[in-house]
C-alpha cells in the first residue's frame, strides 16, 4: 500500500548520525550514549558495569534498541568523559572513530554461527567511509530469527555452506539464489564497498543501476523467520531458554542488575539482546527458569506473549527526547491496555522519525505539538488523517466496534 510521506523540517530531529559513547547525542534529558555489545551478547559482568554506568554517569535509565543495543540517557557533560573508559574497560567501548557503524551486524538471540558474523564485522571494519546506519541481518532456517529487520544486506544460512542474501531495495529486500559462505562474504564485502562510495545513506536509496550491478540469481523471497515471543523455549537439548522483552523499550539500571544476577544464578553464558529489544539466556533447570520469568515480570519485564505492552511499540517522548511534544510512555501504556485481547498493532511515536518503529504498524500516532496525527497502516512519516488528542484517540480506540475496521473509528475529524 502507497502511503504518502510527509517532508520532514531541517531541525533538530533530523535523522542521519548514531550515538556512541564518544560521540554522545544531546536529547532532552541530557546525552544519550549509545553501547553496542560485540554480535549482541553481554555477560553477567558486562551487564552490571552498563548498570553501574548508568547510575553513576547518567539517570538510571537504560534503552533496548530493535538494533541489540543499549543507550545510557542522563549523561552530562562532565559525566561523559569517564563513561567511556568505565565501559571500555569491560569490552564495551566504541571500535571505530570515522562515524561507520560501530556494530554492523544483527543477528537472532540464539544465533549459533558466530564465525559468519564476525566474518562480516571485520569486513565492514575495513572499510572506511561506511554509512552510520549499514546494517547486515543474519539468520539461520530452523531458528528463531529477526522477523522484518531494516537491513541494508541479508544473509539467511540454508545449508552447511549455502547462503541466500538480499540487497535492500525501495519496495523491500531483493533476494538472491544462495551460494557459498566464501561466495556470500564477497557479496557483502561489494555491496558494501560500492555503498559506501555512493554518498547514501541506506542500500534502499542506491539507484537502480548500481543495485543491479550488485545483483545475484534472482529468487522468490522466502517467509520472515519469526523472533522469539516472550516466555520459555524449549531448546531440544535439555536446555530452557527465557525471552523477556523491555515494556517499550525502556528498563532500569536495577532491573539490568537484576536480570545479570538471574543469568549467572542459572549458569547461563551470558545475555543475548534481541530485536524485540528484550533478552534472553538459558539455563539447564526449567523449573528455575520459570521461576526467573515470573521475577523478571515482577520487575516489570514483559515474560509473557499476551502482554499486551509487547503489541505497542513507543519511543521515550516528552520530557525525555527533545524532538517529541508527548508523553509517549505514559500514553503508551494506556494504549496497550485498550488494545488487550486484540490483534492490532500499534506506534505511539513522539515524532515523524519513527525511532522506535520505522516501519508501518495497524494504528500509528505520531506526536506533533502536544496533539496526536493518526496514521492507519502506515509509517509514522505517512500522512495523518486527522491530529486528535490522546484522550480523543483513546475514546475512539475503547469505543471501536471489533466487527469493524479500526478506519472506521477514526472516519471523522474532531476539533
Amino acid at each position: 500500500m502507497n502511503v504518502a510521506r510527509r517532508v520532514l523540517p531541517e531541525a533538530a530531529s533530523r535523522r542521519g548520525w548514531c550515538p556512541s559513547l564518544a560521540r554522545p547525542m544531546q536529547t532532552g534529558d541530557g546525552l544519550l550514549a549509545r553501547v553496542h555489545p560485540p554480535l549482541g551478547h553481554l555477560t553477567a559482568a558486562q551487564a552490571r558495569a552498563v548498570a553501574e554506568g548508568a547510575r553513576r554517569f547518567g539517570n538510571g535509565h537504560i534503552d533496548v534498541t530493535a538494533r541489540a543495543n543499549l543507550q545510557i540517557r542522563g549523561v552530562t557533560p562532565e559525566t561523559q568523559g569517564t563513561l567511556a573508559p568505565h565501559l571500555t574497560a569491560v569490552g564495551l567501548g566504541d571500535i571505530r572513530a570515522d562515524g561507520g557503524p560501530q556494530r554492523l551486524t544483527l543477528t537472532a538471540p540464539l544465533f549459533g554461527l558466530s564465525d559468519l558474523a564476525e566474518a562480516v564485522e571485520a569486513i565492514g571494519r575495513a572499510i572506511p567511509g561506511l554509512p552510520p546506519k549499514a546494517l547486515v541481518a543474519i539468520e539461520e532456517t530452523g531458528a528463531s530469527g529477526l522477523g522484518r529487520a531494516d537491513a541494508d544486506i541479508q544473509l539467511r544460512m540454508v545449508a552447511p555452506d549455502g547462503i541466500a542474501w538480499s540487497l535492500a531495495g525501495p519496495d523491500g529486500p531483493i533476494w538472491f539464489a544462495p551460494v557459498t559462505t566464501a561466495r556470500a562474504l564477497a557479496h557483502v564485502s561489494e555491496s558494501l564497498i560500492v555503498l559506501a562510495g555512493s554518498g547514501a545513506r541506506r542500500m534502499r536509496d542506491l539507484d537502480t543501476s548500481r543495485r543491479n550491478r550488485l545483483a545475484g540469481t534472482a529468487m522468490p523471497a522466502p517467509s520472515p523467520i519469526s523472533s522469539l515471543a516472550p516466555g520459555l523455549h524449549d531448546l531440544g537439548d535439555g536446555r530452557t531458554a527465557l525471552a523477556v522483552e523491555t515494556a517499550f523499550g525502556r528498563c532500569t539500571a536495577d532491573a539490568l542488575d537484576r536480570l545479570a544476577a538471574w543469568s549467572e544464578r542459572l549458569a547461563s553464558p551470558g545475555l543475548a539482546l534481541s530485536p524485540t529489544r528484550g533478552f534472553v539466556f538459558v539455563g539447564r533447570d526449567r523449573d528455575d527458569v520459570d521461576r526467573a520469568r515470573h521475577a523478571l515480570g515482577g520487575d516489570g519485564f514483559i515474560h509473557e506473549a499476551d502482554d499486551p505492552r509487547g503489541h505497542v511499540a513507543a519511543c521515550p517522548g516528552a520530557p525525555a527526547c527533545a524532538s517529541g511534544s508527548t508523553p509517549t510512555l505514559i500514553d503508551a501504556a494506556r494504549l496497550a491496555e485498550a488494545l488487550k485481547g486484540t490483534s492490532i498493532d500499534a506506534h505511539v511515536s513522539g515524532c515523524a522519525k519513527g525511532c522506535a518503529h520505522p516501519g508501518a504498524a495497524t494504528l500509528t500516532l505520531v506526536g506533533r505539538s502536544g496533539r496526536y496525527g493518526i496514521v492507519l497502516h502506515g509509517r509514522p512519516d505517512g500522512e495523518p488523517t486527522m491530529q486528535l488528542t490522546f484522550e480523543a484517540a483513546l475514546d475512539r480506540v475503547r469505543s471501536a466496534d471489533p466487527s469493524q475496521t479500526l478506519a472506521q473509528a477514526f472516519r471523522t475529524t474532531t476539533p
